[in-house]
């Protein structure tokens, strides 16, 4: 099942392995991943002598499957299906943890998981191809491991197409919480405890509010943000980040090919790279929190700001730094909202998998439009793309690709009306030709929405000037409106939304904002 190359890197981790630890296998015979899932078991038995491995097969289950656990105790961690591409790290932290090698958590997460005391069984559906989705299983292994309280278990929707569609899986990672929905997309070990904690909001506001004042807060985690704070705090000035995730919309994307200097990455880890970047200053982190407001106050005759959360909590500042950058834009048509994740998506890697063999349409002619096109032809039936526009914005290169492509149809002059359903899931829509003013309906199971973003600014109305778009405008050294407010990114006024923009955004705000300190 593993190569060399992997047996020898896999063989190197497992010599963290503490105690010893037990893999079982259920297998069903003359099933082709039950093959697959064995062959993967023995490999990574040969590889160590603290792995047993034990093989029940003809179980009526879900087979195949494979749980980890502590040799001598009930295992609490399964994966259902083959846990590769994506989720082979997943099932690589998941032999390590529950062989005793601690996790990289924050100390506090990990006595907080510790700490529930009621029964949480978790299921989530996920896409080997996805790249979200293997923060939601790490997050639950990890709680899984930790307390004897929690059970987690992957399930490959590609390996359980039935009970994908039984249960009406649409969108990849659905976390299920004991046979409830949880959450749908990706989240982090602390959001998922922030919801099942009942006093973790509580807590959490208390803990932030009693922080001390800084000299400039950045509110936003993306490659603006963490340029922003590393400029700030290598001044030797304290340097918050509070943002509703590190990385930002940036942990979204995939290939990326135009970071200069940098032939090819993607998003996950570039965004890896900033987060040790940032850590290697004093800069205080606080994740999983959202901007409410943000106001002026007078203090023994200065002028402060304040930001307060959407939890309560009030953090204070002498210069604040804005970079929430922006968000998917939504097509705002009747049907959009109630089916989406039951057919409307915007992540054609996270969820193209589980339209494999059906119609799907994309909306929108730009590049991501285009990409997700070319990608989606090779799993779907059939990809129809709608543009608004006469013409198709993408790069030439991309759209020669997507005409050559025997599954795909380019339609213009295409504005898309409504969103339709059976009341479960999306069974097309319509759209009407704007030359002719034709209505037209498309029978497609998976609508991918990409036109555009969003600025995330709406917490901002009346505090600040913005633009017709909801963009913070900004001059050339990221000054607002407002003295003392700075902002960067793809939530401001600037032409090109771009990661490597955004990151020199970033540091021009920093600057600004150092100069506006010493100045006043």
């Amino acid at each position: 099942m593993l190569d060399a190359n992997m047996k020898q890197q896999l063989g190197a981790y497992l010599q963290n392995i503490v105690r010893p630890i037990e893999l079982t296998v259920y297998t069903k015979e003359g099933n082709d991943k039950s093959i697959e899932l064995e062959s993967l078991g023995r490999d990574i038995a040969d590889l160590s002598d603290k792995v047993a491995l034990k093989i029940v097969s003809g179980d009526s289950g879900r087979t195949p499957r494979m749980t980890v656990g502590p040799e001598g105790e009930a295992a609490r961690v399964t994966f259902a299906g083959v846990p590769m591409g994506h989720e082979f790290t997943s099932l690589v932290l998941a032999l390590l943890q529950a062989g005793g090698h601690p996790s990289k958590a924050a100390p506090e997460l990990l006595e907080q998981v510790k700490g529930l005391n009621k029964p949480l069984d978790f299921e989530v559906y996920i896409s080997l191809s996805c790249h979200n989705c293997p923060d939601v299983v790490q997050a639950i292994n990890l709680m899984a491991v930790l307390n004897p309280n929690v059970r987690a278990t992957m399930i490959d929707g590609g390996v359980f197409p039935q009970e994908v569609e039984t249960v009406g899986i649409m969108a990849v990672p659905t976390l299920m919480l004991n046979g409830e929905p949880f959450g749908n997309g990706r989240m982090t070990l602390e959001e998922i405890l922030n919801k099942v904690d009942d006093d973790a909001d509580a807590k959490k506001a208390a803990e932030i509010s009693a922080k001390e004042q800084f000299d400039v807060l950045v509110v936003g985690g993306g490659p603006a943000g963490a340029s922003a704070a590393i400029y700030t705090a290598r001044k030797g000035i304290r340097t918050g980040i509070v943002a509703e995730r590190f990385g930002g919309q940036v942990m979204d994307t995939l290939a990326i090919e135009n970071f200069i200097s940098v032939k090819a990455t993607d998003g996950p880890k570039l965004v890896a790279g900033l987060e040790e970047h940032v850590k290697d200053y004093d800069i205080d982190v606080m994740t999983n929190q959202r901007a409410k407001a943000i106001r002026e106050i007078e203090v023994d005759g200065q002028t402060l700001k304040q930001v307060e959360l959407e939890n309560g909590a009030i953090l204070t500042s002498k210069a604040v730094i804005l970079a929430t950058g922006a968000r998917w834009r939504e097509m705002n048509v009747p049907g959009e909202e109630q089916y989406k994740t039951k057919g409307v998506a915007f992540c054609p890697h996270c969820d193209g998998p589980l339209f494999k063999g059906k119609p799907t349409a994309v909306i929108g002619g730009g590049n991501s439009g285009i990409e997700a096109a070319i990608d989606l032809a090779g799993i779907v039936e059939h990809v129809t793309v709608l543009e608004f526009g006469d013409t198709l914005r993408a790069d030439a290169v991309l759209v020669k690709k997507a005409e050559s492509l025997p599954n795909v149809t380019i339609i213009k002059n295409a504005m898309t009306t409504e969103v339709v359903g059976d009341g479960s899931k999306a069974t097309g829509l319509k759209y009407k030709d704007r030359v002719s003013g034709e209505m037209h309906d498309l029978t497609v199971a998976g609508i991918f929405v990409q036109i555009g973003l969003v600025p995330n600014s709406e917490f901002l109305q009346g505090t600040l000037e913005l633009s017709n778009r909801g963009e913070i405008v900004i001059d050339a050294k990221g000054q607002t409106s407002v003295p003392g407010i700075l902002a960067a990114g793809d939530v401001t006024t600037v032409p090109f939304k771009q990661i490597i923009i955004s990151m020199g955004a970033g540091a021009t705000a920093a600057l600004g904002a150092f100069d506006y300190l010493i100045r006043n």
